[in-house]
Parts: C-alpha cells; sequence; structure tokens
C-alpha cells in the first residue's frame, strides 16, 4: 500500500496552471522538518515534491503562499 502523510511549509509561491481541457494543477515543494537534531544539534528538512489537481489545487493556490504551513496525504510517485 503507498500511503503518506506530510505536514509541513510551502517552500515557495504556488505554481497553478491549467492543462488543455481546463483542468487545474499546482505545483509547489513542502519543508518536512524531521523529529530529531543533527550533530549540530540542529533540525534538518526533508524538501518533497508536491501536486494537486482540480479543485484541491485551486483552493490551494487561492488559500496558501509560501511559509504556509500543509497538511498533505496522498501517495509517493517517483520517475520522470
Amino acid at each position: 500500500m503507498n500511503n503518506v502523510s506530510l505536514i509541513g511549509n510551502l517552500v515557495r509561491d504556488n505554481e497553478l496552471k491549467y492543462t488543455s481541457n481546463n483542468k487545474a494543477v499546482l505545483k509547489n515543494t513542502i519543508a518536512v522538518k524531521r523529529d530529531y537534531k543533527n550533530a549540530n544539534g540542529e533540525y534538518e528538512s526533508d524538501f518533497i515534491s508536491i501536486v494537486a489537481f482540480g479543485s484541491t489545487a485551486e483552493l490551494l493556490s487561492k488559500y496558501t503562499d509560501k511559509g504556509s504551513k500543509v497538511g498533505v496525504v496522498g501517495k509517493i510517485m517517483t520517475g520522470s
């Protein structure tokens, strides 16, 4: 099963585009802070690309921007 839940902050302004058949697609990256400190006593973050579609993409574009804390539930897909 491929399920993921992440909480983090958007690292840049949202990139909202529409496909040729007018479907909304939003792309951004979230910074997810690790739950442990490194050797220097600092928290590190992982940067994870996210994509949202349809009404979810439009709502994210309307109500969030760089620095907003978001929760993401979905699946991980790798490849090009």
